[in-house]
């Protein structure tokens, strides 16, 4: 069986120092990428595509959560969280069989959570990585703030039906659909990315596509759709489906179902 390619992601070089020898002696790893803050590892998985990544959630910037949300689900790596957090957040993690290893990290249980990644990365999970990583997060983020989700009602005003209203820290945030620029849906939630910022919204792809224009909201993958006035470039892939490169810096990848339709937005 070929080993996992792993990418490794603290910003405590000594952290890192540590992490890179005890993957060092385990056989079914091969690391391919370090990276000391969130957009790195953001860049590095995209690029590298690999099996498996081994995250820090506590990161000055772009924190480990911001990077799960940040990926397209079609690329998601098998995800083992590295933590210092209490109790309360642990038991999120076993709530939706999310692997983590606690700080100071210990050899024997990163080669248990390693031994567990190599039992999964034989079966067809794909995308279906990231809905528990999702749900442990809005879970920690309940508990955290004590309210979290998304809020919306039919009786809106009409100046109101074309945002979307989240729940965050105690403090409703009101995002025009114009603002957003790209959603990645896994399951029951979806990450909202609009003006740089990610939410998760609990709530589906399809109830959020009924509220979306369509002049300028595009379905390019089934878990992803991108407001097509966010696209720069578009580059060809040698396989079928193409990437668009947006004006904010992401690149998402369009599946192969859907560059006919892409292709003739446009023309």
């Amino acid at each position: 069986m070929s080993k996992l390619k792993t990418i490794i992601v603290d910003d405590e070089p000594l952290a890192l120092d540590l992490l890179r020898s005890i993957l060092g002696a385990i056989d079914d790893i091969e690391l391919i990428g370090e990276c000391k803050n969130g957009r790195d590892a953001i860049a590095s998985a995209s690029l590298l595509q690999p099996d498996l990544m081994f995250l820090d959630i506590q990161m000055p910037g772009i924190n480990g959560f911001e990077v799960v949300k940040a990926m397209q689900s079609d690329v998601m790596p098998m995800v083992i969280f590295a933590t210092a957090f209490n109790q309360f957040a642990i038991d999120a993690f076993d709530m939706h069989a999310v692997d983590y290893v606690l700080k100071p990290l210990d050899p024997e249980r990163i080669k248990r959570a390693v031994e567990r990644a190599v039992e999964r990365h034989s079966l067809p999970d794909g995308e279906g990585r990231k809905t528990p990583l999702l749900g442990a997060i809005d879970e920690i983020t309940k508990r955290l703030n004590s309210e979290a989700g998304s809020a919306a009602s039919t009786d809106l005003p009409e100046g109101m039906k074309r945002k979307l209203l989240i729940r965050d820290s105690g403090v409703v945030k009101v995002i025009p659909f114009d603002d957003i620029d790209w959603v990645d849906a896994a399951g029951d939630y979806m990450c909202v990315h609009a003006l740089g910022e990610t939410h998760i919204v609990r709530s589906t792809l399809r109830e959020l596509l009924e509220k979306l224009d369509d002049k300028i909201f595009a379905r390019i993958h089934r878990s992803t759709v991108v407001n097509i006035e966010r696209v720069v470039t578009i580059t060809p892939l040698q396989k079928g489906g193409s990437l668009l490169h947006l004006s904010e810096g992401q690149t998402l990848k369009v599946s192969r179902n859907y560059r006919e339709s892409i292709r003739q937005l446009f023309q």
